[in-house]
This record gives C-alpha cells, structure tokens and sequence, in this order.
C-alpha cells in the first residue's frame, strides 16, 4: 500500500470520528440544555443556531401559506393547480380530488412530497407541509353549511439560490399566477346564477349545461362572425379601456319576436367566452341599493342579463306628469322610516342607468350586459346610446340560410328536394327558427319532417291572414267609436 493511499486513509478515519466526536457532544449539549436550561434560552440558542447556518447556506425558502389570516392566499391556490399540471412520472404519490361540478379530475401534491421545476434554467424546488394544530372554524363560503373546522396549517416551501430571488419573486411566481388563471378559465364549467328570495336576496348558481354554440345557431353567417369578432375584440383590449379611462364593459340589445333566438344566442356568447351568465330580473329587486349589492356582487368576466326589459319594466320615470312611476312600475313597495316617515322603495331608470355606465360600472372588470326586447320601439332613448348598449342586434324571422342550419341540426341533411319549396314560403310567410325547430323535431325521417313543415306554413298563412282581417275589422269598429265620440262632443249647446 503506498503511502498516499495510507495517508487518505488515515485522513479520512480523523474526519469520521471528528464528526462522530462533534455530533456526540451535541447529543449531550441538547441533552444538558434540556435538563438545565429554560425554555426560552433554549429557543434562543435553536434559533441562533439556525441563523448562523442560513448563513452559511446559499439556499433560500420562501414559505407560501394556504391562509392569509381568514383569506385564501391567491399564490398557494396558483401554485398547487400549475403544479398539478407539471407533475413528473418520477412523482410516486399524487392527490386526487373531484368536485361534481368539475370537468376533469384534479391532480395535486401529496403532504411532504417534493417536485422539482425548472424555469428559465433555474431550479425550483417545491415541497408540501403541514403542521397539526389545534381544532379551529373558519368560514367556508362554498360550504352549504356556512363553517368547516381545520386540525393543520398546509404550506408550499419553494427554495432554489439566493442570487435568483428577484427572478423568483419578478418573474417565476407571476407566471404561475398567470399561468394558473388561464388554466382555471379553460377548466371552468359555465354557471348560471339567479336570485335567491329567501329571507335576502342573493345570487345562487347552477351549471349551465345548454349546448348552444355560434355553429348550431340559426343566424345570418355575417351576423354570428360580426358577434364573434366584437366579443374577440373585446376580451382583448383591457389595456385599451385602461389608457382611454373607460369601464371594461361592453353592452349589447337583443330585440325581435319571441322564439327568434335571443336566449340561445346568449347562452352561445357564453359558451364563447367562458362566462358566467347572471340573470337579473328587475321586477323582483325592491330599490336601488338592493341593485347595486347585487351589481357589485357579480364576478369578473361575467355576462349580467336583464331580459324582456319592455315588459318587466316602465321605462319613464323621468317624466314629470308621473313622479309616482319608477322603473318597475307596479312593483313598488313602501319601507316605514325613522319616526313613521315612509320612504318609497323602487328602482329608478336614472338609478339603472347608473349602474349601466356610472361610477359604480367600475366595480369590475371584463363585462358583458345584454339586454333582450320584443319591441325596441319603446324603450326610452337613455337606455339605447352607445356606451350603454353598445351593439344593437335585430333577430328576425328565419331566413333561407337559418332553414338550412336547423335542418342539418336537427335531421342530419344538407340537401333536399323540399328546399327550394320551404325557402319560397318562408319569403311569404313569417316564421321564427323556434317555430320551424319545433316542426322539425316532429320525425327523424326528413321526408316526413320536411312534408310537415310545408303543412304549417299553410296553416301558419291562413292564421295570419285571420289576424290581418280581425285587426282590420277592430281598427275600423275603433274608428267608429272615435268618430261617434268626437260627434257627441261636437253637439251645439242649444241641444244640450
């Protein structure tokens, strides 16, 4: 054996026992400490100790709490959805969960697993904590029950060099933020809320499970591609709204008959963005705090409906000669003030109008308001200027191109023999898509189905001509009456 390799040896022997050495005298300091020294100078020395080797240390943690006091912490929830979609094969326990109304299964961290993540060549390491504490409550707002108790404090630890903090904390941690949003916004299930009246109203969901989309609806091509580019412009313009000072809202009319598609373009527009649909019916809101809670408690991102608006409500409160009217109507009720003074409740048209494109508009961001009409005619102006209903839309009767749509939605066919035929009545004859749907979920066979519709456009003319003539004799029976009446006011005094 040659004398290097003994002195390596030897060498390596005095470290050993070096640090068998150092290592039982720390066992019998910690053991010394814990028998003679109290408590809060041995919590001195641990942490004077644990100072002096991070320190010494290149590495550094960031601690990333589940809970900022009674808040979600917006950076734990980021991380542990970006890092359940990065997850390795390498990784040998993962956490499975599955809320009914999620799409897909969730795939998360298990408790003191570790995961490596590189990032601009940089290596993050994340690992999972939890510390068992005491039982406490905290509010649970997704929980029916109002409370949920927690036995343990969860953290995400993230430690990587310390000469990569400000990319960490500038560069890394915003990224999974950002990343985390537009995964939760692809992984979201479309909801519809509406108001709750029990006791106080509030807005309740459910999922919004209608399946149209601007493919199966029965519009003019040019229509849905200038919809889609409006609403593609939209969503990507926040800076723009920023810059120029303007709330980030957009505002669409609907009007048209019934049965023209209003609903199902709505929910198609949804479908397309992602977006969850708040159906607001006016009549049931008593004043116009009451609006403006639930206004404000409406999401980002989210499509506020007020439907019908010509019939839930009156839109002429303004006028003097009826100071008594407000915006819906008949709806008033009267609330007892201070000393016997009873205060009106109603919501107002300038309260709405307010609420539209006023200083409370700006509570949020990314909003669509569509409004529905049957008649656009008499809405009041205020309520049509840009800025508050900013697209208009006419959903007319069925057209040649919307006939063709349905039948390939509901029969399955491109082409066929009754076509031309059907595409000639429906330039007679005014028919909705609704009505035409109707005729066609009839039969599977589109000979049948086809044979069918042509029936009810002749049923569906002489009911029109009926309503014409009806409306005619009733148009001249009240001509008479007026006539008959201006003549007995026209009566000379000497026969009266």
């Amino acid at each position: 054996m040659s004398s290097s390799t003994e002195s390596k040896i030897a060498m390596a022997k005095t470290v050993v026992s070096t640090i068998g050495s150092v290592a039982a005298a720390s066992v019998v300091a910690r053991s010394v400490a814990r028998e003679y020294l109290p408590s809060e100078f041995q919590d001195y020395l641990y942490f004077g100790l644990r100072n002096f080797i991070n320190k010494l240390s290149r590495q550094l943690t960031m601690v990333i709490y589940e809970f900022d006091g009674f808040q979600e912490n917006e950076i734990y929830n980021a991380t542990q959805l970006y890092l359940g979609s990065r997850i390795s094969l390498q990784t040998n326990r993962l956490k499975i969960t599955k809320n009914p109304s999620d799409k897909n299964i969730n795939v998360a961290m298990e408790i003191n697993d570790e995961f490596i993540d590189t990032y601009n060549g940089v290596k993050f390491k994340w690992s999972l904590v939890s510390k068992k504490l005491p039982t406490r409550e905290y509010q649970n707002y997704d929980d029916m029950n109002g409370s949920s108790s927690r036995t343990d404090q969860r953290s995400l630890e993230l430690t990587f060099h310390r000469k990569h903090k400000d990319l960490a904390l500038n560069d890394y941690l915003p990224f999974i933020i950002n990343d985390a949003k537009t995964r939760k916004q692809e992984e979201k299930t479309v909801k519809l809320f509406t108001l709750e009246s029990y006791q106080r109203q509030v807005w309740t969901s459910v999922n919004l499970d209608h399946p149209a989309t601007f493919a199966t609806l029965a519009m003019e091509t040019d229509v849905k591609e200038k919809v889609m580019k409006d609403l593609d412009r939209f969503v990507e313009r926040r800076e723009y709204y920023r810059k120029v000072g303007k709330a980030w809202k957009r505002g669409y009319l609907l009007y048209g008959p019934p049965g023209t598609g209003k609903s199902s373009l709505i929910a198609a527009m949804a479908n397309y963005l992602n977006f969850d649909i708040y159906d607001l019916e006016l009549t049931d809101i008593r004043s116009n705090s009451d609006l403006r809670r639930l206004l404000v408690a409406t999401a980002n991102r989210s499509i506020l409906v007020v439907e019908d608006i010509d019939c839930s409500v009156e839109l002429h409160d303004r006028v003097d000669a009826e100071p008594a009217q407000s915006l819906v109507g008949k709806y008033n009720h009267r609330r007892r003030g201070p000393r016997g003074y009873h205060e009106e409740q109603r919501v107002t048209l300038s309260g709405f109008l307010n609420f539209i494109d006023g200083l409370w508009s700006s509570c949020g961001d990314e909003r669509i308001i569509i409004f529905t009409t049957n008649r656009k005619d008499i809405l009041d102006p205020a309520l049509l200027r840009p800025g508050r209903m900013d697209v208009h839309i006419n959903m007319s009767y069925c057209t040649p191109s919307g006939l063709r749509l349905l039948a390939s939605n509901y029969l399955g066919i491109t082409q066929h023999s009754l076509f031309e035929q059907i595409e000639d009545l429906i330039g007679e004859v005014e028919v909705t898509p609704a009505e035409i749907a109707e005729q066609l979920l009839k039969d599977d066979d589109p000979d049948i189905a086809l044979s069918g519709l042509v029936e009810f456009f002749d049923v569906k003319r002489k009911e029109n001509e009926e309503a014409k003539e009806k409306g005619k004799k009733q148009e001249e029976l009240a001509a008479k009456e007026s006539e008959q009446i201006e003549k007995n006011e026209t009566v000379p005094e000497s026969f009266s």
